[in-house]
């Protein structure tokens, strides 16, 4: 039995990184969700129909893909 929830929590972490290599645009914040929130949203769509039902929640730009879209672009390189 030990094994098997060993396998599940080792599947569930690879899973969990896989979707960290993609910065999702939209977040669902608030109630349990604890920092960054729930960010898995390609549309704010997907994101409203996600948190509707939940207990204080709300829909917002991904602060990761917000902050990164600020930054200035790198100066062009010189050889």
């Amino acid at each position: 039995m030990r094994i098997v929830a060993l396998v599940v929590f080792m599947v569930a972490g690879l899973s969990s990184a896989a979707h960290a290599e993609r910065d999702y645009p939209w977040c669902v914040f608030g109630g349990d969700l604890g920092f960054p929130g729930e960010c898995m949203y390609s549309t704010r769509e997907q994101c409203l129909a996600s948190s509707s039902g939940r207990w204080n929640t709300y829909c917002d730009v991904n602060p990761r893909v917000r902050f990164k879209q600020q930054l200035p672009p790198p100066p062009p390189r010189t050889r």
